[in-house]
């Protein structure tokens, strides 16, 4: 039973997009949908709650592996890194089969409901990013605020690298595209996800000397405070 469930519904998924892409996605309906497929109505609406969903097949299991990947993370590993990890499992989700990628990708440019759907599933996403780094950042000055945007600032570097891809037909290489995108966040927020102001002060050595000391002697006095260390 359990290899049958996904059997069928990829049955579903790919006469969907057959149709989609033979008659336009206004013009197929679900009944078309299950004819092709060989099912029942009931069967379609079982695992796709409207012709919508049908489009995005994957996001659900997606965000639910991915918020539970954030809620198993150790308490001691740095937050920032923890969410590029997260993002990279969405993206493993786009690479795994990139010519249904790229069919969705054209797909949704042109029916601007599937665009806005599409958008709520990547507010998602970022939601869950930040309510992840709310937790870990919770206590900092402006927490709240650093962690919604880091955590829209991961989305949007995984999404323009991501839309690059797309847009080549699935040329190249998109986990270097992400990387590199992901750099620049990193590079702005540091390693545990926050300014360099909350950063701990780095040691600082004064040395008090008389006026008109010599020079060789301030400076002998510096090196053996530096020594002393």
């Amino acid at each position: 039973m359990s290899s049958t469930k996904p059997a069928m519904r990829d049955a579903l998924v790919a006469a969907a997009f057959q149709l989609f892409l033979e008659r336009g996605y206004e013009q197929t309906t679900v009944d078309d949908i299950v004819t092709l497929a060989g099912v029942g109505r009931r069967s379609f609406f079982r695992y796709f709650p409207s012709k919508e969903d049908v489009v995005f097949p994957d996001h659900e299991r997606c965000l639910a592996d991915m918020t539970a990947f954030l809620a198993a993370s150790d308490p001691g590993c740095d937050p920032l890194e923890r969410v590029c990890e997260a993002v990279r499992l969405v993206l493993r989700m786009y690479t795994e089969n990139p010519t249904f990628s790229v069919q969705r990708y054209r797909l949704t440019k042109q029916v601007p409901g599937l665009r806005a759907y599409e958008l709520s599933v990547v507010w998602r996403y970022e939601r869950s990013f930040a309510e992840y780094l709310r937790g870990r950042l919770k206590g900092l000055h402006d927490g709240t605020l650093r962690a919604d945007v880091i955590a829209a600032a991961v989305a949007a570097a995984h999404n323009n690298a991501l839309r690059s891809w797309l847009r080549s037909d699935g040329q190249g290489d998109a986990e270097e595209a992400v990387e590199h995108a992901l750099g620049y966040v990193q590079a702005a927020f540091g390693a545990a996800g926050a300014p360099a102001a909350d950063a701990p002060p780095e040691d600082v050595v004064v040395i008090v000397s008389r006026r008109g000391a010599p020079l060789w002697r301030v400076v002998q006095e510096i090196e053996s405070t530096l020594d002393g260390d």
